[in-house]
Protein backbone atom coordinates (compact mmCIF):
# COMPACT_ATOMS: atom_id res chain seq x y z
CA UNK A 1 0.00 0.00 0.00
CA UNK A 2 0.93 3.43 -1.06
CA UNK A 3 2.01 5.52 1.68
CA UNK A 4 3.28 8.64 0.50
CA UNK A 5 1.73 11.47 -0.98
CA UNK A 6 2.69 14.25 -4.41
CA UNK A 7 3.24 17.96 -2.93
CA UNK A 8 2.52 19.90 -5.88
CA UNK A 9 3.69 23.02 -4.24
CA UNK A 10 7.04 25.01 -4.34
CA UNK A 11 6.30 26.36 -0.96
CA UNK A 12 8.81 25.66 1.52
CA UNK A 13 6.47 26.25 4.79
CA UNK A 14 4.23 23.45 3.26
CA UNK A 15 7.14 21.15 2.94
CA UNK A 16 8.05 22.24 6.45
CA UNK A 17 4.35 21.78 7.92
CA UNK A 18 3.97 18.25 6.16
CA UNK A 19 7.57 16.94 8.04
CA UNK A 20 5.92 19.13 11.31
CA UNK A 21 3.07 15.40 10.64
CA UNK A 22 5.88 13.28 9.65
CA UNK A 23 3.97 12.75 6.27
CA UNK A 24 6.15 10.72 3.42
CA UNK A 25 5.98 13.07 0.40
CA UNK A 26 7.72 13.60 -2.90
CA UNK A 27 7.71 17.05 -4.76
CA UNK A 28 5.21 17.48 -8.28
CA UNK A 29 7.23 20.25 -9.53
CA UNK A 30 5.85 22.39 -12.80
CA UNK A 31 7.48 21.62 -15.62
CA UNK A 32 8.92 24.57 -16.93
CA UNK A 33 6.64 25.58 -20.14
CA UNK A 34 3.69 25.33 -17.46
CA UNK A 35 2.30 28.78 -16.54
CA UNK A 36 1.47 28.55 -12.99
CA UNK A 37 1.43 32.46 -12.28
CA UNK A 38 -1.68 32.19 -14.76
CA UNK A 39 -3.84 29.97 -12.80
CA UNK A 40 -3.65 32.67 -9.57
CA UNK A 41 -5.23 35.31 -11.67
CA UNK A 42 -9.12 36.13 -9.76
CA UNK A 43 -12.19 36.40 -11.65
CA UNK A 44 -13.91 39.89 -11.71
CA UNK A 45 -15.89 40.05 -8.86
CA UNK A 46 -15.07 36.52 -7.60
CA UNK A 47 -15.14 36.24 -3.73
CA UNK A 48 -12.22 35.11 -1.69
CA UNK A 49 -13.49 31.95 -1.12
CA UNK A 50 -14.67 30.71 -4.25
CA UNK A 51 -11.26 32.36 -5.65
CA UNK A 52 -8.90 30.06 -3.52
CA UNK A 53 -11.27 26.73 -3.57
CA UNK A 54 -10.95 27.49 -7.94
CA UNK A 55 -7.62 27.97 -7.77
CA UNK A 56 -6.47 25.19 -5.61
CA UNK A 57 -8.56 22.61 -8.17
CA UNK A 58 -6.61 23.93 -11.09
CA UNK A 59 -3.67 23.42 -9.31
CA UNK A 60 -4.76 20.04 -8.47
CA UNK A 61 -5.97 19.41 -12.42
CA UNK A 62 -2.45 20.27 -13.68
CA UNK A 63 -0.75 17.93 -11.06
CA UNK A 64 -2.69 15.01 -12.03
CA UNK A 65 -2.05 15.70 -15.93
CA UNK A 66 1.80 16.20 -14.86
CA UNK A 67 1.54 12.87 -12.65
CA UNK A 68 0.22 11.14 -15.69
CA UNK A 69 2.76 12.82 -18.28
CA UNK A 70 5.70 11.97 -16.06
CA UNK A 71 3.68 7.97 -16.18
CA UNK A 72 4.84 8.25 -12.19
CA UNK A 73 3.75 6.04 -9.43
CA UNK A 74 0.24 6.54 -8.28
CA UNK A 75 -0.01 7.96 -5.18
CA UNK A 76 -2.95 10.90 -4.23
CA UNK A 77 -1.49 14.50 -4.80
CA UNK A 78 -2.03 17.42 -2.41
CA UNK A 79 -2.54 20.64 -3.68
CA UNK A 80 -2.98 24.27 -1.87
CA UNK A 81 -3.46 27.48 -1.96
CA UNK A 82 -3.39 30.79 0.18
CA UNK A 83 -4.86 34.13 -0.33
CA UNK A 84 -5.82 37.12 2.14
CA UNK A 85 -8.98 39.19 1.64
CA UNK A 86 -9.94 42.33 3.27
CA UNK A 87 -13.72 42.52 2.64
CA UNK A 88 -14.07 41.02 -0.45
CA UNK A 89 -10.98 42.46 -1.76
CA UNK A 90 -8.57 39.51 -2.85
CA UNK A 91 -4.68 39.86 -2.07
CA UNK A 92 -2.80 37.86 -4.15
CA UNK A 93 1.45 38.13 -4.40
CA UNK A 94 2.97 41.09 -4.66
CA UNK A 95 4.23 42.46 -8.34
CA UNK A 96 6.77 44.44 -6.85
CA UNK A 97 8.09 46.10 -3.72
CA UNK A 98 5.97 49.10 -4.50
CA UNK A 99 2.72 46.86 -4.82
CA UNK A 100 3.74 45.00 -1.26
CA UNK A 101 3.94 48.90 0.57
CA UNK A 102 0.47 49.10 -0.90
CA UNK A 103 -0.83 45.69 0.31
CA UNK A 104 0.68 46.34 4.22
CA UNK A 105 -0.73 50.07 3.99
CA UNK A 106 -3.86 49.06 3.73
CA UNK A 107 -3.92 45.82 6.00
CA UNK A 108 -1.98 47.88 9.04
CA UNK A 109 -4.43 48.72 11.44
CA UNK A 110 -7.02 45.88 10.20
CA UNK A 111 -8.15 42.40 10.75
CA UNK A 112 -8.00 40.32 7.45
CA UNK A 113 -8.75 37.38 6.57
CA UNK A 114 -6.48 34.54 5.73
CA UNK A 115 -7.61 31.69 3.30
CA UNK A 116 -5.92 28.52 2.82
CA UNK A 117 -7.58 26.18 0.27
CA UNK A 118 -6.60 22.27 0.24
CA UNK A 119 -7.34 19.38 -1.82
CA UNK A 120 -6.15 15.98 -2.14
CA UNK A 121 -6.94 13.93 -5.78
CA UNK A 122 -6.71 10.01 -4.97
CA UNK A 123 -8.22 7.70 -7.80
CA UNK A 124 -11.01 9.15 -9.19
CA UNK A 125 -11.42 11.03 -6.14
CA UNK A 126 -11.13 14.46 -4.68
CA UNK A 127 -11.06 15.43 -1.20
CA UNK A 128 -11.04 19.52 -0.36
CA UNK A 129 -10.89 21.54 2.57
CA UNK A 130 -11.00 24.95 3.23
CA UNK A 131 -9.42 27.13 6.60
CA UNK A 132 -10.37 30.50 7.33
CA UNK A 133 -8.20 32.48 9.89
CA UNK A 134 -8.68 36.14 11.02
CA UNK A 135 -5.22 38.63 11.31
CA UNK A 136 -5.70 41.58 13.30
CA UNK A 137 -2.39 43.72 12.15
CA UNK A 138 -1.22 46.64 14.21
CA UNK A 139 -1.03 49.90 12.85
CA UNK A 140 2.86 50.22 10.97
CA UNK A 141 4.32 53.55 10.39
CA UNK A 142 5.70 53.92 6.42
CA UNK A 143 8.74 53.63 7.76
CA UNK A 144 8.15 50.26 9.46
CA UNK A 145 6.64 49.24 6.30
CA UNK A 146 9.03 50.24 4.04
CA UNK A 147 11.94 48.39 6.60
CA UNK A 148 10.13 45.01 6.36
CA UNK A 149 9.38 45.13 2.30
CA UNK A 150 13.32 45.89 1.97
CA UNK A 151 14.11 42.29 3.95
CA UNK A 152 12.35 40.81 0.42
CA UNK A 153 10.24 38.68 3.05
CA UNK A 154 6.72 39.95 1.39
CA UNK A 155 7.88 38.89 -2.03
CA UNK A 156 6.41 36.01 -3.28
CA UNK A 157 3.65 35.67 -0.18
CA UNK A 158 -0.07 36.36 -0.29
CA UNK A 159 -1.18 39.68 1.40
CA UNK A 160 2.87 40.67 1.05
CA UNK A 161 3.74 39.07 4.85
CA UNK A 162 4.85 35.70 5.97
CA UNK A 163 3.39 35.25 9.14
CA UNK A 164 6.42 33.20 10.25
CA UNK A 165 8.50 35.86 9.91
CA UNK A 166 9.13 39.42 11.34
CA UNK A 167 6.04 40.86 10.07
CA UNK A 168 5.00 39.02 13.38
CA UNK A 169 6.10 41.61 15.58
CA UNK A 170 2.74 43.67 14.04
CA UNK A 171 0.19 40.70 14.87
CA UNK A 172 -2.20 41.39 17.40
CA UNK A 173 -4.15 38.80 17.18
CA UNK A 174 -5.21 35.38 15.26
CA UNK A 175 -8.29 33.81 15.75
CA UNK A 176 -7.83 30.50 13.84
CA UNK A 177 -5.56 28.00 12.81
CA UNK A 178 -1.39 29.48 12.43
CA UNK A 179 -0.50 26.54 9.96
CA UNK A 180 -3.26 27.48 7.78
CA UNK A 181 -2.09 31.23 7.69
CA UNK A 182 1.28 29.79 7.01
CA UNK A 183 0.18 28.14 3.84
CA UNK A 184 -1.11 24.64 5.04
CA UNK A 185 -4.00 23.70 7.51
CA UNK A 186 -2.45 20.97 9.46
CA UNK A 187 -5.93 19.76 11.23
CA UNK A 188 -7.76 19.65 7.77
CA UNK A 189 -4.88 17.97 5.79
CA UNK A 190 -4.66 15.75 8.37
CA UNK A 191 -8.57 14.59 8.11
CA UNK A 192 -8.61 14.54 3.88
CA UNK A 193 -5.16 12.79 3.89
CA UNK A 194 -6.91 10.34 6.43
CA UNK A 195 -9.97 9.93 4.16
CA UNK A 196 -8.17 9.83 0.92
CA UNK A 197 -6.60 6.24 2.44
CA UNK A 198 -2.99 8.14 4.15
CA UNK A 199 -1.78 6.43 7.19
CA UNK A 200 -0.65 8.97 9.42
Amino acid sequence: MVNFVYLASQSPRRRQLLDQLEIQYELLLPDKEEDTEALEVALINEAPAAYVKRVTRLKLNAASARLTRRKLQAAPILCADTTVALGHTIYGKPDDPGDAERMLTELAGKTHRVLTAVAVQAGFQCFEALSISRVSVSAMTVAEIRAYVATGEPMGKAGAYAIQGKVAMHITRINGTYSGIMGLPLWETASILQAAGLQI
